[in-house]
């Protein structure tokens, strides 16, 4: 994974094992095995070693060589690289599967994403928070409508 910005990138070792809550900012490598949650604004890459097993995953970015079982959520996107395989559903703006990837689940595709993680509320809460988003950009797009009328006027 890229670092183009002045961020730390933390790498979990091919001999690591993790298991709980992992909450971070930066970027993250994993190689080793993980269990548990995944909560970040920063960037994620599960390597060709790695396997992980998560309750939800989701950070701004991630990249995926290895193996996930659970759901995932990306802020920006996902991108599945050859022989990787993840069991489980997907949520993000941008995705790339390559050929050759084991995949099984559901995919969600959003414009813009509300501001809450899709795998910590039910389904219903989620379709509101995604209805209200919808709302507010038709009543953004209606005024925008009606001052550009008014200055034609």
């Amino acid at each position: 994974m890229k670092n183009n910005n002045q961020t730390n990138l933390t790498v979990f070792g091919e001999e690591t094992v993790f298991q709980g809550v992992l909450e971070y900012t930066d970027n993250l490598v994993i190689t080793g095995k993980f269990e548990g949650t995944i909560k970040s604004s920063g960037n994620l890459e599960i390597a060709k070693t790695a396997v992980c097993t998560v309750d939800s995953m989701s950070a701004k970015d991630i990249l995926i060589a290895g193996t996930v079982k659970g759901n995932i959520s990306a802020e920006s996107k996902i991108e599945m690289t050859s022989g990787s395989k993840i069991s489980g559903d997907i949520a993000t703006k941008k995705l790339r599967i390559a050929d050759n990837v084991d995949f099984k689940g559901k995919v969600s595709m959003f414009d813009k994403v509300p501001d809450i993680d899709i795998f910590s509320v039910s389904g219903q809460e989620y379709k509101e928070a995604v209805q209200k988003l919808n709302e507010k950009e038709s009543s953004e797009i209606e005024e925008k409508v009606d001052t550009e009328s008014s200055i034609d006027a």
